[in-house]
């Protein structure tokens, strides 16, 4: 039967039910099928001046691919895909396109836009089941390049520059590639062995290299690399956490997000078959409001706690996705928004037991354009709970930019980088993602990744040259 088109409301996607997923870690949504692909697909205005495109970070040629979306050409839409991102299974999953390209989306104006992340997922995922793979058609240029960092920058920046004929290779300091990718976004929302781990495969079929467990600024320094390669580029994305410096803060049952979500993503906590300790909380609050705060929490209500998300402004600043909110709601997180916490209180054997915290009102907007949040007085209280997970951002980590003369960093131990370029002080390094932005979104990430891969072409003055077929 076929799919009756509504040209101002989306095709629904289905997902699973919100109390069965709040007790699994399978992924929620479950993605269109060919026909509702199609379906959704022919809602697209085709714009002959698309506003989508300027709103995607790497420029995705969006019309081009959902036309063939819509003529059921799905390996060609593939094709325009592979020829402007490395991860488009991830993108069409993670990637905020609510206020990217869908926001800009026409159709948007007087209905739903239109669904362009699903629909890149949809092609991704159909590409990986029947067996496409991206190609190279260029030759080798005789150059070299080294990535520090096997995260959305590095893994875009080394496609590119593969697909341009160079010979690239990645070194990744964790045990398995992919950056945030594995160590950070939760399988609900980014299946590993299937989607992250065939991104990864496509990259090296391109003929990139991977080294993992290896430290630059430890196991070997970026002065080395330079002794053997035309060029680096610094990927190391920004995984050291941030707390909030609170009385109580040492107790035990109080973590990052960073560490709770690694132990459970990229060494599998949440599997029977795996021995990865973690703690298993009755009642939990995360603080924060980002998405890496709905990750934590979500996380949290799967291994079985009650759950609380606490931010100290309201749910319209909130600057996690709607859709991570509005699941995390499905699910039965509680949120306590406009309350912020001012001490974590511990028992007699250093135990988390409660979180003092203090109500909030909203003031007048600060730099950021929000309006600030001001103590409402003689408001506090103690929300009882036996675990606390702080999510308030990561910063990148000082050793790599410390172990290397001539590279300038930022006030906030960022990397200096050419928005543009991704050049940096150092004569024939690059960088970009996290390492200079600080803490943002994958796709954002792999936008500065496909800048730095157009810098060193244009610094090493290199054309790539077709193979003759």
């Amino acid at each position: 039967m076929a799919i009756e088109v509504d040209a101002f409301k989306r095709v629904p996607v289905r997902e699973q039910d919100a109390q069965v997923r709040a007790k699994n870690f399978d992924e929620v949504c479950l993605g269109y099928n060919e026909e509702e692909a199609m379906a959704e697909a022919s809602r697209c205005l085709e714009c002959k001046n698309p506003r989508c495109r300027m709103g995607c970070p790497v420029s995705i040629d969006i019309p081009k691919f959902i036309h063939e979306v819509k003529v059921g050409n799905f390996a060609a839409a593939y094709e325009v895909l592979n020829t402007y991102t490395a991860l488009p299974a991830v993108c069409g999953r993670v990637c905020p396109q609510e206020t990217q390209c869908e926001q800009k989306c026409v159709r948007g104006v007087k209905g739903e836009a239109v669904s362009i992340g699903k629909l890149e997922r949809f092609v991704a995922d159909w590409a990986r089941e029947h067996g496409l793979k991206p190609q190279v058609r260029v030759k080798k240029n005789g150059k070299k390049v080294a990535v520090i960092g096997a995260g959305p920058a590095g893994l875009t920046c080394a496609g590119d520059l593969a697909k341009a004929g160079y010979d690239v290779t990645i070194y990744e300091a964790l045990h398995k590639a992919g950056g945030v990718l594995v160590y950070g976004i939760p399988e609900f929302r980014l299946p590993k062995s299937t989607v992250v781990a065939h991104e990864v495969e496509n990259v090296k079929a391109l003929g990139v290299d991977i080294e993992t467990d290896v430290v630059i600024g430890k196991t070997v320094s970026i002065d080395e690399l330079l002794e053997n390669y035309d060029a680096v580029f610094v990927g190391s994305g920004a995984g050291l956490p941030k707390f909030m410096g609170i009385p109580g803060e040492n107790s035990n049952g109080v973590f990052s997000a960073n560490e709770y979500l690694t132990r459970n993503n990229l060494m599998k906590a949440y599997r029977d078959d795996y021995d990865t300790p973690i703690y298993v909380p009755k009642k939990a609050v995360i603080v924060g409001g980002g998405n890496v705060a709905m990750d934590a929490a979500r996380t949290a209500l799967r291994l079985g706690a009650e759950t609380h998300i606490v931010y100290r402004r309201s749910e319209a600043e909130l600057p996690a996705r709607a859709e991570e909110v509005h699941h995390a709601k499905e699910e039965g997180i509680i949120f306590d928004v406009l309350c912020n916490p001012t001490e974590i209180l511990a028992d007699e054997n250093g135990w988390v037991k409660g979180c003092k915290c203090v109500r909030m009102e909203l003031g007048e907007p600060d730099e950021s354009g929000r309006r600030r949040p001001q103590v409402v007085k003689d408001s506090e209280f103690v929300i009882d709970c036996d675990c606390v997970i702080m999510s308030l951002g990561t910063a990148a980590n000082p050793m790599l930019a410390n172990s290397t003369t001539g590279l300038n960093t930022t006030k906030y131990k960022t990397i200096e980088a050419d928005e543009a370029t991704g050049a940096t002080s150092k004569a024939r390094v690059f960088a970009g993602g996290d390492v200079v932005s600080g803490a943002a979104t994958v796709i954002l990430a792999m936008g500065a990744g496909k800048a730095a891969a157009k810098g060193i072409q244009d610094m090493l003055g290199t054309t790539p040259e077709p193979i003759e077929e």
